[in-house]
Formats: C-alpha cells, sequence, structure tokens
C-alpha cells in the first residue's frame, strides 16, 4: 500500500469514526432540544436557563455512558493508525 493510500484511507477512517462517536451527544441534544421548546411554546415560558440546562444534563449524561464505547474505538483506531504508519514507511 502507498502512502497516499493510506492517508486517504486514514482521513475517511477518522471522518466516520468522529460522526459515529458524537452521533449519540447530538441526537440527544436535538431530542431535548425539540421537547423543551415544545414545552416551552405550550407554556409560553421564554426562560433561557429551561432551554440550556437540560440538555446540559443530558449530553453529559449520555457522554458519560458512552465513553468506555467512545475510548475503545479512538485506541483501536489509533494503534491502526500507528501500526500501518510503520508497515508503509517499510
Amino acid at each position: 500500500m502507498s502512502i497516499q493510500d493510506f492517508i486517504v484511507q486514514i482521513t475517511n477512517e477518522a471522518i466516520l469514526i468522529t460522526i459515529m462517536v458524537s452521533m449519540p451527544g447530538i441526537i440527544v441534544s436535538l431530542f431535548i432540544g425539540v421537547a423543551v421548546a415544545i414545552f416551552s411554546a405550550t407554556t409560553q415560558i421564554q426562560e433561557q436557563a429551561l432551554s440550556f440546562v437540560p440538555k446540559m444534563i443530558a449530553v453529559f449524561a449520555v457522554l458519560s455512558m458512552t465513553a468506555g464505547w467512545a475510548g475503545t474505538i479512538l485506541l483501536r483506531f489509533a494503534e491502526r493508525c500507528l501500526g500501518g504508519f510503520v508497515d508503509v514507511v517499510r
């Protein structure tokens, strides 16, 4: 495998891993934001902390629950990058 092929493969994989690891927090933030917006519209409460605090708590909870999974994926990717780099340079 040439160095250019390796770089393209690692770059594509890095983008996919970034999307995959960030997706749980983004999805939870989206659903909490929609729920808070519906609640805010029906009750006509326009408090700024009402939209920020629940999202922050929910995203923090999801990130703490998925930290092991995300760490495993990132560690495997780092091992693949460093191990593949040694093979390509030889």
